[in-house]
């Protein structure tokens, strides 16, 4: 993805089902794995708790650590190594990606509450973003609780501790029924038991694993199969709107948190999860990825407008390059041999603490690198990228460098849809106004587009445009100053989409269908921040 977006938290939890064997340290050596094989999830700051199986009065009945350092992973792992070991079963693992919120060790998961009584003590640690945080804050207030901190992570282990002595699932039942967005949280209590629930949307992903030995959850599939060698039929997907329990002796059961809505609801996996965010070694990612690289074909080559051998093609490191290759495969099939190759490439360890803006400026595009000589004057570039969310990397960078290659026309190619709406479930896109496919329609809407916004739902001033007139004047906008090479714009449309990752997953932010009605609430709110000119997240 061209556009730096903060996205997912990584969860990790590893549960012995039997008395842990003298010596090695299999739980923690798991736990790591797991972890580290999520680090993309998480680079602001990480955290473990450690639950012991024979808790002795007078200690703690958990190891505790957090960074929130510029290396916090590493902190993290050496902790883990380095911690005093002592009768351990349930191991708690979080990366943290913050969205939101500042970054320090107070905000890292795992959150704790305390109680002199081991089955009122609970450790969480969850991916999840809700969108009624406040109203939840204001209304346990009014309960008559004193909460000391406003993180929606310290808000989410309170609300679950404070119905703990209805037991673990029906604490969880009624401390998240109320709750709006989107969640996969794990846990443990004082004595013993462990848990992973998943919100009944499935907006956040989850995965498990059990055998004999052991009970193993994680944000992604590949990290279970790696830290277990073990195929990808034998890791689960955590069923949204249930709970894995596990009790102390071992035993494991999956409960429907609420049988009634389970039934009634269709599931909506956030789609950027398959677009981007989760690794591309999970094979159905990998393959629904090429299949949206394929997907594209038909319209780039209408909008590349050039003979085959005056086509150039390549795509933007790295996360796009899966993608790509079902690009390429697809042409081959259908074209035969092609021009390809690597036409920019991202300068990894480029830094400036160039004080002069202008100056700044300049030295930014230089973030990315070309290839001369594998373009001509007269050839066509085509670029392939995840998504293009804001733009500003487009415009400021990556085009003026591709424009210095020469070529007669620049097609930069989304494998997703234009970001139309925002999000509010995690992905850091919650303001309207940052969005380049927004922007367009304001500008297509001309002198009355803030008329129009106050009195008329947001999709239907999209549908107003056909789409490739919205994709024109995206591209207007990407345009830097001063580019020679023409610039065109193909996205991948909403139907396509499904097809290539199936009729459950959400396009909330392609399509404003939102799937909680929180979503609709954060949506009218950040057409409000708009038209006040609030640049403030919506939620």
């Amino acid at each position: 993805m061209s556009d730096e977006i903060k996205h997912e938290c990584a969860v990790a939890m590893v549960v012995l089902r039997h008395a842990p064997e003298s010596g090695g340290d299999f739980g923690g050596t798991k736990l790591s794995l797991l972890l580290e094989k999520q680090h993309n999830r998480g680079q602001d700051g990480a955290g473990a708790a450690i639950l012991r199986s024979t808790p002795v009065p007078g200690e703690p009945a958990y190891w505790l650590a957090k960074s929130a350092s510029a290396t916090p992973l590493a902190d993290l792992l050496g902790a883990i190594a380095k911690r005093p070991r002592n009768s351990e079963r349930v191991f708690l693992g979080h990366l943290r990606y913050a969205t939101f919120g500042k970054n320090e060790v107070a905000f890292c998961h795992p959150f704790v509450h305390e109680s002199s009584e081991l089955n009122h003590t609970l450790l969480l640690a969850g991916n999840f973003n809700l969108t009624n945080a406040t109203e939840l804050f204001k209304a346990y207030q009014a309960a008559g609780e004193f909460p000391t901190c406003r993180a929606d992570g310290y808000l989410v282990t309170e609300l679950v501790a404070h119905e703990l002595s209805k037991g673990i699932t029906e604490a969880l039942a009624s401390a998240l029924s109320a709750a709006d967005g989107a969640w996969t949280l794990c846990g443990a209590t004082g004595d013993g038991w462990a848990f992973a629930t998943r919100d009944k949307f499935g907006i956040r992903p989850g995965w498990y694993y059990v055998d004999d030995d052991v009970v193993a959850v994680a944000s992604e599939r590949p990290a279970i199969q790696a830290a277990f060698d073990v195929r990808p039929e034998d890791v689960k997907e955590l069923p949204p709107g249930s709970a894995l329990v596990v009790s102390p002796d071992g035993s494991i059961e999956m409960v429907a948190l609420d049988p009634m809505s389970a039934r009634q609801t269709r599931t909506s996996h956030c789609s950027f999860e398959r677009l981007y965010f989760s690794r591309a070694n999970d094979c159905d990612i990998h393959r629904e990825r090429k299949a949206l690289g394929a997907t594209l074909v038909p319209s780039i080559m209408k909008a590349a407008d050039a003979p085959l051998k005056r086509i150039f093609f390549s795509y933007i490191p790295n996360s796009a390059r899966i993608a790509f290759h079902g690009l390429l495969e697809r042409l081959f099939e259908e074209r035969g041999p092609i021009r390809f190759g690597e036409a920019i490439v991202k300068d990894a360890k480029f830094r400036t603490f160039i004080a002069d803006a202008a100056a700044r400026r300049e030295f930014y595009k230089h973030v990315y690198d070309v290839t001369y000589g594998l373009v001509g004057p007269e050839d066509t570039l085509v670029v392939l990228d995840d998504s293009i969310v804001r733009g500003n990397t487009m415009k400021n960078a990556i085009l003026p460098m591709l424009d210095r290659l020469g070529p007669k026309r620049i097609v930069i190619a989304s494998s997703a849809p234009p970001i139309r709406y925002p999000d509010c479930y995690g992905i850091d896109m919650s303001t309207l106004g940052e969005l380049v496919a927004f922007k367009a329609l304001v500008n297509l809407l001309g002198e009355s587009a803030e008329c129009e916004l106050k009195r008329a739902p947001l999709d239907s001033l999209y549908a107003r445009f056909p789409e490739e007139r919205h994709s024109a004047e995206i591209a207007r906008l990407l345009a830097p100053p001063g580019m020679k090479a023409e610039v065109k714009v193909v996205y991948q449309n909403v139907e396509d989409l499904h097809r290539c990752l199936g009729e459950n997953v959400g396009d909330w932010y392609f399509t404003g269908r939102y799937p909680t009605p929180g979503g609709y609430r954060i949506l009218g709110k950040a057409v409000e921040n708009y038209l006040q000119r609030k640049t403030e997240r919506s939620y």
